[in-house]
């Protein structure tokens, strides 16, 4: 049976529903399995031709160890993945855009993000774990732009969640703001805080920090620091690897990423047996990801706004499951570096884990011109629209994929070009269609609250906010 253990040190195995509705362990460390389950290629082979839910069930019942049992568990997963939540009976397509390269898109959920394909899941395994037990929580998570909209679109109708999402002031897109301001909910709260995401993710993390106050409000986590998050996201790595393929031969995966959650899962579908070849990262301005995997170095810098602001990010907090990882589960090393990475913004890895470092990782920065350009150059060569995230994924996959054409690469694309009309619009001259749903947005008030960037007054907010209404 899987269980977990935190990244800064063992302690005592956790259940999959504990990890769940914990989100952070209470040391500080984020949880991964003790153990990797395997993807053999026996079960891989049995995947082809299989529904996206099915595989999903197969590949996410790895991690729960039975609880919640089986039956609940492929009801929960069924309702998911259909439909009504999903608009296109593959749930995440794949499109040709090269001689051997695909877009495989995860815009189709209800927040048109990648960000549903997990945590629509984890929202009803909330309301279902917490029926069962007859408690109430409150789930609290920071934003660079998708996250939020996707949590609170899977929270507003639990009756035992309060969710409060964190995003910066004035640095996410009028869409994706609106997503989550618009929803008129009484267990949702929207703060906009007057600083930067990595100013939302350590108020977040520093709540978290807090065990007087986690046992006060049930504070648990959506963000992807919750295991759950980087489990369900394992499953479009194999869906997409299976329908090309896998396990008859490798794929390759580039991934847009700031945080390092969507492609650490895609580290943990090859750590159980994937064969994926490479994993390329694209970075935008702000690439602290970049200068790591060229450097060996991971340092902080000022976040700097871009077109694709889902990436404006400087501390890429589920780095440090794949830096316990890296060093073999060397708890306490980890837990000096991150330590270290708090009080100074930077530290180094010594030459032999830069060198292992850099067989897991490709990591390829794109400028907002270059990301402009990539995303004339996508419409101009197949008709298609693409957001700059995708833009930004598909300029380091072109890069990546010279030096190793023969592997089929799937580029992931994360959100709906219809919620960065204008940079599409600047980008290509035609402005993307609007879907209904993003339409109506624009024509509800707004519900939010701007706090400045203080852990004091967030906890007061919290704790006034907090609790059955």
């Amino acid at each position: 049976m899987t269980r977990y253990v935190s990244t800064r040190g063992p302690g005592t195995p956790q259940s999959f529903v504990n990890v769940l509705m914990q989100g952070m362990a209470p040391d500080g460390g984020l949880y991964i399995p003790d153990v990797w389950p395997t993807l053999d290629r026996g079960l891989l082979g049995r995947f082809s031709g299989l529904e996206y839910a099915e595989i999903a069930y197969q590949v996410f019942s790895l991690f729960t160890g039975g609880d919640p049992e089986p039956a609940s568990l492929r009801k929960i997963i069924a309702e998911t993945y259909n439909g009504r939540n999903f608009n296109h009976p593959a749930v995440a397509p794949l499109a040709q855009v090269g001689p051997n390269a695909w877009l495989l898109d995860l815009a189709r959920g209800p927040t048109l993000s990648f960000k549903d394909y997990a945590l629509q899941l984890i929202g009803r395994l909330f309301d279902h774990v917490l029926g069962q037990i007859n408690k109430r929580v409150t789930i609290c998570g920071a934003t660079s732009g998708d996250t939020g909209s996707a949590a609170i679109a899977a929270c507003r109708s639990c009756r035992n969640i309060d969710i409060f999402i964190l995003h910066p002031k004035d640095r996410v897109s009028d869409v994706q703001r609106r997503q989550m301001t618009t929803v008129d909910a009484p267990n949702v709260f929207n703060i906009a805080v007057e600083g930067t995401f990595d100013d939302c993710q350590a108020l977040v993390k520093a709540l978290f920090a807090d065990q007087q106050l986690r046992d006060e409000i049930n504070l648990s986590a959506v963000n992807s620091i919750n295991w759950a998050r980087i489990a369900a996201q394992i499953v479009y790595y194999v869906v997409a690897a299976t329908a090309l393929g896998s396990p008859d031969r490798p794929i390759s995966f580039t991934v847009p990423t700031g945080n390092f959650g969507n492609v650490f899962a895609g580290w943990s579908a090859r750590s159980m047996g994937l064969p994926i070849d490479r994993l390329v990262i694209g970075s935008n301005r702000n690439d602290i990801l970049t200068r790591f995997f060229e450097t060996g170095e991971m340092k902080q810098d000022k976040v700097q706004p871009s077109l694709s602001p889902s990436m404006d990010i400087q501390i890429s907090s589920n780095f440090e499951r794949y830096l316990c990882e890296l060093t073999g589960r060397d708890f306490d090393r980890v837990r000096t570096l991150m330590e270290e990475f708090s009080k100074t913004g930077k530290f180094k890895l010594p030459a032999d884990l830069f060198e292992k470092a850099k067989q897991d990782f490709r990591a390829i920065r794109c400028s907002d011109e270059e990301t402009l350009a990539m995303m004339k150059e996508c419409h101009a060569e197949t008709g298609m629209l693409i957001d700059p995230h995708t833009a930004v994924a598909l300029h380091a996959a072109r890069q990546a994929v010279e030096s190793s054409p023969a592997v089929p690469m799937v580029v992931l694309s994360t959100a709906h070009p219809a919620k960065f009309p204008d940079a599409v619009e600047k980008a290509t001259g035609v402005r993307p269609s609007m879907p209904e749903s993003l339409a109506r947005l624009m024509k509800k008030p707004e519900f939010l609250h701007v706090l400045p960037n203080d852990l004091k007054k967030l906890k007061s907010f919290l704790r006034a906010n907090a609790g059955e209404k």
